[in-house]
């Protein structure tokens, strides 16, 4: 298969499986319903598909997330290039949703272009312990940054994290995810580049919200460079959600014959 072919393939799968569902973020973090992580108590993720008619695809959907992605079986793809930011401070909230603590940015906090499509960012969540997997390995933390474009699809980059030194976007909000309850906490001016992505090596593919309605047709970049925080920042997102939240990873999903790529640079090219 020619270099050119499998561009225009990615870009026609790329198309028909966004095209495919019109998901908003309200489907994904402001869902009302009762459900935990918890199995066997009737409301946990094996059970999801049945607490809500609208919830179905979260125990029959195909296309799930999040997965184990495992190196030997991911197809690399230099033509993904590398990912596009273009952040700014933005006015910003932080909310305690009692499942997970988010941050909600108010204003125009930039954006990310995916395949000549610009996507907004909207807001930061994070997963204790991490959602996705490596090689059948967990992380202490993931961060979701959900972005959505003008036709309400939704691309979200996921951030693995370890045990190490503090965070620098945790360091500022850390006094705040302390105190964060029901009542949102405005936290002022927010500059998303806080947070340090990395742009060299990322997985791509095409899965699903995480939480309840489990909407499929998101695309999905997770930052193949693992980032650190502290345990004191750890401790202050597990203690601040609501109990029986300390930890809200869903398990992985099966691919059912999805292709997860890997963007690479090639030797010799700068980046």
């Amino acid at each position: 298969m020619t270099l050119s072919i499998i561009c225009n393939l990615f870009s026609l799968l790329l198309l028909v499986f966004i095209s495919s569902s019109f998901l908003t973020i309200s489907e994904a973090v402001d869902t009302d319903e009762k459900f935990t992580y918890t199995e066997g108590n009737g409301k946990g993720p094996k059970n999801w598909g049945n607490i809500n008619p609208n919830w179905t695809v979260c125990g029959n959907g195909k296309s799930q997330s999040p997965i184990d992605i495992v190196d030997e079986r991911v197809q690399v793809l230099p033509q993904l290039g590398r990912l596009k930011r273009y952040y700014k401070p933005a006015p910003a909230a932080l909310g305690n949703k009692g499942h997970s603590i988010t941050l909600k940015w108010n204003g125009d906090a930039g954006k990310i272009n995916i395949n000549g499509t610009n996507y907004n960012l909207m807001q930061f969540h994070w997963h204790t312990p991490s959602e996705h997997t490596l090689n059948g390995s967990k992380f202490d933390l993931e961060l979701h940054a959900v972005h959505q474009n003008s036709k309400e699809e939704t691309a979200v980059i996921g951030v693995w994290y370890k045990i190490g030194l503090p965070d620098s976007l945790l360091s500022k909000l850390l006094n705040d995810i302390k105190s964060v309850k029901e009542q949102d906490i405005d936290v002022g001016i927010i500059n998303p580049k806080l947070t340090k992505f990395g742009n060299r090596k990322y997985y791509r593919y095409f899965g699903s919200f995480t939480t309840p309605p489990c909407t499929e047709g998101v695309t999905w970049t997770i930052m193949k460079k693992v980032r650190t925080i502290s345990v004191e920042q750890l401790n202050a997102l597990k203690e601040a959600v609501h109990p029986g939240f300390e930890e809200n990873a869903r398990a992985t999903q099966e691919l059912n014959g999805r292709q997860v790529y890997l963007y690479t640079p090639q030797e010799g090219k700068s980046v």
